[in-house]
């Protein structure tokens, strides 16, 4: 028979082995005080792969003392799903571990619902994907939803040594030296994916000859080809790519400039050029708008450039653009302005054209009093001349509220409230 993956044979077998989930069954926190309280609820485990969901569930089962069954929502049918309930009949309580659970058909919903409703059924649902946006209301109102974080280094170094020392379940029979700078390698490019680190030690430690003491040192050359460039991942059309969309975002607003390029990095080594560009042209009139009005422009050509260019070099005039993205003076008074006038305007406070802006190229509008009153500004003084423009209604609105950030706008605050002031005497 062969023998099953290092990941899966050091799966832990009970909460106090789960690494890295303290938030979650760490002493006092919820999930452990279910299972010392024996009182497993229905839960959804999410967050990116390689954290442990689906041992994590196995940990929480076991440790309550309840029996387990391993289902995946695509693979398996809902005859499976009868198959467990039945059991769960004849035996007690089951606690049906479900993976990919945001993939779980209507059918197979319908089926569960009733049975987790009675607690004869435990689910424990397992996803990359966030709840809130992939589950069904029914199954996600029944659940608690925890959210396991990305490993740290130090969590995977653990569990490297775990695997390394264990002569169970893992490598302890083997007489491994396990080089400091191949433990960092396994522990930093492995982005937190702990399956991905203990499946590349395994490969370093079965396929490194042992010396002549019988020893198998793996350094750090075994540890880079083992790992191969298992150091990003990201889907583009999961939930982490809006997650790192956003921040992408919000670190350009808050001038963050190492955080900004972190960001674009991130969705560069993707290759979503097409994110980037959309993203980066919004920032530039939503955040930055008139407190530096070229940086539209010059957005534009970056991303045209970028477009034509491709990638490697792309990133090139991106990385131009999002420096002056970062550090630009920041403004959203323009787009605020003209979304406090389309609020206006949908809530029917808008009014009637003052008739002296109203058209007059028509023979019959100077009988209606159609422009009759209007005063041209260019032949005043300066181009300017004091006239109501708003509808009666709203004749005293002020949606433009200008900031001082930057010296173009600065120059049109200046200019706006001397027009105001004008109008007020």
């Amino acid at each position: 028979m062969k023998r099953q993956p290092l990941a899966l044979r050091m799966r832990p077998t009970h909460i106090s082995e789960i690494i890295g989930q303290e938030h979650l069954v760490g002493e006092g926190k919820l999930i452990h005080r279910m299972v010392k309280a024996n009182m497993l609820a229905s839960m959804i485990l999410f967050g990116p792969p390689g954290t442990g969901k689906t041992s994590t569930a196995v940990a929480i089962a076991k440790t309550a003392g309840l029996q387990v069954r391993l289902l995946n929502a695509v693979t398996h049918k809902k005859k499976d799903m009868e198959i467990v309930v039945e059991e769960a009949k004849l035996s007690g309580q089951i606690v049906l571990i479900l993976d990919e659970v945001h993939r779980l058909d209507k059918a197979k919903q319908d089926f569960l619902l009733p049975h987790l409703e009675t607690n004869l059924i435990t689910l424990i649902g397992c996803t990359t994907s966030n709840p809130y946006h992939s589950i069904n209301p029914a199954i996600r109102s029944r659940c608690h939803l925890f959210e396991l974080h990305s490993l740290e280094p130090k969590h995977v170094k653990e569990a490297l040594l775990r695997a390394i020392e264990d002569d169970t379940r893992g490598l302890g029979k083997m007489n491994i030296e396990l080089s400091e700078d191949a433990l960092e390698h396994f522990s930093t490019s492995s982005n937190g994916d702990l399956r991905a680190a203990l499946n590349g030690l395994e490969l370093a430690a079965m396929s490194t000859p042992a010396n002549d003491d019988d020893i198998i040192q793996i350094n750090l050359e075994a540890a880079e080809e083992c790992m191969q460039k298992k150091s990003f991942s990201h889907d583009k059309d999961g939930d982490a790519h809006y997650d790192v969309l956003s921040a992408f975002q919000k670190s350009i607003r808050g001038s963050d400039v190492n955080a900004s390029l972190h960001y674009l990095a991130r969705l560069i080594e993707a290759g979503d050029l097409d994110s980037i560009a959309r993203r980066m042209l919004v920032i530039a009139y939503e955040d930055i708008g008139l407190a530096n009005p070229q940086a539209g422009p010059r957005t534009l050509a970056a991303v045209q450039s970028a477009e034509r260019l491709g990638f490697p070099e792309a990133r090139i005039p991106l990385a131009v653009a999002i420096v002056e993205l970062a550090l630009s003076p920041k403004s959203n008074s323009a787009y605020k302005a003209l979304d406090s006038a389309l609020s206006d305007v949908r809530s029917g406070k808008s009014g009637d054209i003052p008739l002296h802006l109203k058209d007059s190229h028509y023979k019959g509008a100077k009988e209606l009093g159609r422009g009759v009153e209007y005063k041209y500004p260019h032949n005043y003084d300066g181009g300017w001349v004091s006239q109501q423009y708003l509808p009666d209604r709203i004749k005293s609105k002020k949606y433009y509220q200008p900031k001082d950030t930057g010296k173009f706008e600065s120059a049109m605050k200046q200019v706006y409230e001397k027009i105001l002031r004008e109008l007020n005497d």
